[in-house]
């Protein structure tokens, strides 16, 4: 009955999204990240100047609109380079090859900044379903699971050893109003607060918090305890 219940509220989507995200992929792709900017740092000695943004960032839009090419959504980011590859025999797949993308991003004041960077691509799975009326499942839906993806993501990550320290999670709404260059503010806060968070407090010209971006208190409001999946019980059968 609870498997049921929980099936017909799709509580348990996004926490299997978010497990099979960490498991199938993060769990690998992310201890071998800083290793790669090292290299990468190592022969371009000038480009990578905060040791602190040596993580993937991980854009996560609540609206699960994905895009491949970053370029042409916002043209302050460029393709730079790819992070060198890490290639492992999986499910049967021999040398399957995992690789993070490195982009160069322009600030309002043309100063540069360098970080990998892509979506969190279960929230394509998300938008599919809620596009395929043989999936049942509405805006409000894909909205509440990807809010819930967000959070499990974030719980899976923090107690995480192995991941400590290689990855920045970018929650955000999109404008309602079409804006040119809201992705890169939205990465760009990011790195600008990495490099600055231990002095921030006592700053007063740092940039203020993009209206789009989200933490995770503002996702606590947002959704209630009830609302969380909840794990099934095997110890009775």
């Amino acid at each position: 009955e609870v498997s049921e219940m929980s099936e017909r509220s799709k509580h348990n989507v996004a926490h299997g999204l978010a497990w099979s995200y960490y498991t199938g992929y993060l769990k690998i792709v992310l201890p071998r990240v800083k290793k790669s900017m090292e290299e990468f740092s190592r022969a371009n000695p000038n480009l990578l100047a905060c040791r602190e943004t040596w993580k993937l960032h991980i854009l996560v839009p609540l609206s699960c609109d994905i895009y491949d090419d970053l370029e042409k959504v916002d043209s302050n980011i460029q393709y730079l380079t790819d992070l060198t590859e890490t290639t492992l025999t999986r499910a049967g797949t021999r040398k399957r090859v995992y690789k993070q993308t490195l982009y160069r991003i322009r600030d309002e004041d043309n100063k540069v900044w360098h970080c990998p960077v892509e979506f969190a691509t279960p929230l394509q799975s998300l938008y599919a379903m809620s596009q395929d009326e043989c999936a049942a499942f509405s805006r409000e839906d894909r909205l509440e699971q990807a809010k819930l993806f967000y959070r499990t993501l974030e719980e899976i990550l923090k107690g995480s050893k192995e991941c400590t320290g290689t990855y920045r999670l970018i929650a955000y709404e999109e404008p309602e109003e079409a804006e040119t260059h809201f992705l890169s503010r939205e990465i760009l806060w990011h790195l600008w607060q990495q490099c600055h968070e231990e002095y921030a407090i006592h700053e007063d010209n740092h940039p203020h918090t993009p209206s789009t971006t989200l933490n995770s208190t503002e996702l606590n409001l947002q959704i209630s305890a009830s609302d969380l999946p909840q794990p099934l019980r095997s110890d009775c059968f």
